[in-house]
């Protein structure tokens, strides 16, 4: 990876853990608030709320540097994550994890055309998902180490750490990515127009109804590897150690799988593939052996789309690329939020963590076949 696209990495980094951590610490942080586990799945529901919120400011900044957006956007995620660290309270923090999210879309989308135009000839979905690689690491490496602060020290200390990664990455851009222009201004109205074809409607569905069932999963994931599966809450550390192997493998796979094949086939076949893997989550998550399996096949398809769908909008996004990078993202994280908000409503009900998996299973088999939709008319 060279320093440029590391820079990039560095930003994605911090947003992978401000993103994940807290699905992995949501005991401690519902118990440190002083509310219930499904009124703490909020706090990510927020977060997601947030990037829905924040892509849309793009267009406003159509006419900066492309360089210029992304410090503007590392700085963000510094001020967002320290107002977590230090917030007061279930509705401080809420506010505070809804700042977190406004740069993550934008981020994506602003990184995505970065890192194509920094790549050779037919190597931008790699190049993509290069970049999107610092969100996979980070589930490895930056959501245990908050996991370990949350712990043993004090959850504050995790959205400090976010806070800090946030700064490193601020200094990466500004220190190893040189200018690499602006996008071509059309103008407000022309940022639309690429709106006008039903392919990106499809890209965009795809992951906003296709991941919501991974994350009905994901999102619980704490409860039910601690509560149903049988592990004890210090066992989340390795645990998400072991869970950000299956998303850096699943993104690296399914980047270079978007070298050599279609980029919506790709996509497809991996959000068809997770609803398999949630009906084995259900029925084996009592199973300490069987949970880690599946967690890491499910953790590998959480990311395996990523790199296809974000470099396959720009395609389709001629005139409107930066609207178009930050709403894939903003389709992803709307999915994420309703997908908790799904997940939590069962929980509530009285039904438990196991049944959440298969709450989002009809709104996956949906974004799969919109995937097939856009593969089999515009892509085949």
């Amino acid at each position: 990876m060279n320093k440029s696209l590391f820079a990039l990495a560095l930003g994605t980094f911090a947003l992978g853990i401000a993103e994940f951590v807290i699905m992995a610490i949501l005991g401690n942080v519902a118990e440190g608030v002083g509310i219930s586990i499904s009124q703490a799945g909020h706090f990510i529901s927020a977060y997601a709320l947030g990037v829905t919120v924040g892509a849309p400011f793009l267009l406003f900044a159509r006419k900066m540097p492309l360089k210029k957006i992304m410090m503007i956007l590392a700085a963000l995620i510094m001020v967002g994550n320290t107002l977590a660290a230090v917030a007061t309270g279930y509705w401080g923090l809420l506010a505070a994890r809804f700042i977190s999210g406004l740069p993550h879309g934008c981020y994506f989308g602003v990184g995505a055309i970065v890192a194509q135009r920094l790549s050779a000839p037919g190597k931008e979905a790699a190049a993509v998902s290069m970049v999107i690689a610092g969100m996979t690491v980070a589930t490895i490496v930056g959501v245990p180490i908050g996991t370990v602060f949350s712990e043993y020290l004090s959850w504050r200390l995790t959205f400090a750490f976010v806070a800090l990664s946030g700064a490193v990455a601020f200094i990466g851009i500004h220190a190893w990515i040189g200018d690499v222009g602006k996008v071509k201004d059309t103008g407000f109205k022309g940022q639309f127009k690429f709106l006008r074809s039903a392919a990106p409607w499809l890209i965009f569905a795809g992951p906003l109804f296709g991941q919501a069932g991974l994350y009905c999963w994901y999102s619980y994931i704490d409860p039910l590897m601690t509560g149903v599966a049988g592990f004890a809450p210090a066992d989340m550390t390795w645990l998400m150690v072991v869970a950000g192997l299956g998303i850096f493998a699943g993104n690296i796979i399914g980047g270079r799988c978007a070298v050599t094949h279609n980029r919506a086939f790709v996509a497809a076949l991996v959000q068809g593939t997770s609803m398999i893997t949630l009906v084995l989550i259900y029925f084996f998550v009592w199973d300490k052996a069987a949970a880690v399996v599946l967690m890491v096949i499910g953790a590998a398809q959480l990311f395996a789309s990523g790199g296809p769908l974000q470099s396959l909008i720009i395609k389709y996004s001629t005139g409107g690329e930066l609207l178009g990078g930050s709403l894939i993202q903003m389709s992803y994280n709307l999915g994420n939020a309703i997908s908790a908000w799904l997940g939590g409503m069962v929980i509530a009900a009285g039904y438990g963590c196991r049944p959440a998996v298969l709450a989002g299973l009809p709104l996956t088999l949906i974004g799969t076949v919109l995937l097939i939709v856009l593969y089999r008319r515009y892509e085949r």
